[in-house]
């Protein structure tokens, strides 16, 4: 297979991930729009109660994301035992998972009110994990569902199923949170029912698809699926760990961040959050990209074709360059004009908002490359099936090198909300070098590590 054979393959199985992970924003933005409307109070608890439940569900989707490259290798092989082998007992962990974490929910008042925020926001927020937290394992199934999908090269349902569920949520916002076409008016607890009623609409549409889809119906994903296959367990719980634990650094250093902007004052913070909203839009774009590096890398891995592991390394690399190129371009000549798509024209702090946005934006141009480098690597690292080592990479960068640097540059060297965000650009720089490095050492020999081989049966 030529090199230009390897980019179509990886831009035909990229878009509909890109496409789904932009509607995954939509839903959120969508959210944040709709009870903005409601009320400022329900909008913060809502915001809160959303920000608490992605930190758990972070965790559930390592261990559906280890089911990627796991069913791309064993696919790669017509291995259809494996595959149904490995994504059941992925649909397993997500179920436990989603079992530990509903008592968390249930009782996130008293550790909201413990992490120190207002008792009438927890107790709003704690309204809306009661049933927002239901959604957990959905969602989490709904990961482990995608990955199967993604692996077996069956992307565009999961764009679709997403762009539903945009339709879904938007509906049932309209006439749950506002009271309309005689429904009782209910505010934070509409959200909710919203949100939850939107993950069960993708996860049947996923679901169903999965079982029943020509050339996916061979492998009777949820024939006897109530027996266990330990072995198997085992291997994706192994795999998946540290991918969650690097998921949560990661996310972990934007959050930090946040907390620093906010002792600057209001208007960095809210510069901050448009800057990060706009940036995310961009990194779905890359992490889409990543998601099919995944799946073409443990493809070849599971072949034990290293020339294929790298052509389809640097397609995929090439088509995130091309992304972060049209971004810098975007983020230097427009951030003015960006950053005030979200701020109210009459918004008296709109002028210094706009200012500090801007500024933050200029700096986002330089660590995009940063951060591609990082989310592509992470992708094709996990493809090859390697996800210990970067985990540790991420700590040490995000945790011991990120965070320290944005605090040193934003308030001893006095350069403020610019600071934090060049301390982040250092975080990120570190670990897109180490773990490129890790990815591209162990590539000549298919692995990070180890001779390429077909992957074992579990």
């Amino acid at each position: 297979m030529t090199f230009a054979d390897h980019l179509k393959r990886t831009l035909v199985l990229g878009l509909p991930l890109i496409g789904g992970q932009l509607a995954q924003v939509a839903i959120g933005l969508t959210d944040t729009v709709m009870m903005g409307w409601y009320g400022v109070e329900e909008l913060a608890a809502v915001a809160l109660g959303s920000s608490f439940f992605h930190m758990l569900l972070i965790l559930g989707m390592g261990f559906g994301l280890a089911v990627m490259p796991m069913v791309a290798s064993a696919a790669s092989n017509e291995d259809a035992r494996q595959v149904r082998r490995v994504t059941r007992m992925g649909l397993w962990i997500a179920i436990l998972f989603s079992i530990l974490a509903l008592p968390v929910f249930w009782f996130s008042g008293p550790i909201l009110l413990g992490l120190g925020q207002e008792p009438d926001l927890s107790r709003m927020a704690q309204d809306y994990l009661r049933i927002a937290g239901l959604a957990i394992g959905p969602a989490v199934l709904i990961t482990v569902l995608r990955s199967h999908l993604s692996a077996l090269e069956r992307p565009r349902v999961v764009l679709w199923a997403w762009l539903a569920g945009v339709v879904l949520n938007i509906a049932m916002n309209w006439v749950l949170i506002f009271g309309n076409l005689g429904a009782p008016e209910l505010g934070v607890r509409g959200a909710a029912i919203a949100s939850l009623g939107t993950h069960l609409l993708i996860l049947l549409v996923l679901a169903v698809y999965a079982a029943r889809a020509r050339g996916l119906a061979e492998y009777t994903l949820f024939a006897r699926f109530w027996r266990p296959d330990w072995e198997a367990f085992l291997s994706v719980f192994k795999l998946g760990w540290p991918i969650a634990l690097t998921l949560l650094s990661e996310s972990g250093l934007f959050i930090a961040t946040m907390v620093m902007m906010g002792w600057i004052d209001t208007e960095h913070l809210a510069a901050h959050g448009i800057a990060l909203q706009i940036t995310s839009v961009v990194f779905m774009v890359h992490i889409g990209l990543s998601s099919a590096a995944t799946v073409r890398a443990g493809r070849a891995h599971g072949r034990g074709d290293t020339e294929g592991l790298r052509l389809a390394a640097w397609a995929a690399l090439l088509l995130s360059a091309v992304t972060v190129a049209a971004t810098v371009l975007g983020f230097v000549t427009l951030p003015e004009a960006l950053v005030g798509l979200f701020v109210d024209p009459g918004d008296p702090l709109r002028p210094a908002i706009v200012a500090l946005g801007a500024q933050l934006l200029v700096v986002a141009a330089f660590f995009q490359l940063a951060d591609a480098a990082q989310v592509m690597a992470l992708g094709l690292l996990r493809g090859v099936q390697d996800t210990r080592v970067p985990m540790i990479y991420a700590v040490i960068s995000y945790w011991g090198i990120g965070i320290p640097c944005a605090w040193a540059l934003g308030f001893p060297a006095g350069l403020g909300g610019v600071g934090i965000w060049l301390g982040l650009t250092v975080g990120l720089i570190v670990a897109g070098a180490l773990m490129m490095a890790r990815f591209w050492r162990g590539a000549g020999r298919g692995s990070a590590g180890a001779p390429i081989t077909p992957a074992p049966r579990v």
